[in-house]
């Protein structure tokens, strides 16, 4: 299994904007048959986006969707910090 969680900051006046961007994301995403999880939590104007996959390969074929493309191509004028990405491992 691998988590993934990305962090950003919208600037607070696209949050619909990334609201709806987001919403696309996740039904595709959720859509992949490696996916087991793809959940989106917010505070304001930060989002968090928790995913789980089953395997590398499943992973990879994800960051290769054009809709994945899309989203990070456009996100860039809308937020206010890089956004952070972490690979992580469970630990307990």
């Amino acid at each position: 299994m691998i988590s993934i969680t990305a962090i950003f900051k919208g600037k607070p006046e696209h949050n619909d904007q990334i609201k709806n961007m987001l919403q696309h994301l996740i039904t595709e995403t959720r859509k992949e048959e490696a996916c087991v999880r793809f959940d989106l939590h917010t505070a304001e104007n930060v989002f968090i986006i928790w995913e789980e996959w089953k395997d590398q390969p499943g992973l990879d074929i994800h960051n290769s969707q054009p809709y994945l493309a899309d989203f990070i191509s456009q996100i860039r004028d809308l937020v206010s910090d890089p956004i952070q990405v972490y690979k992580t491992t469970q630990v307990l």
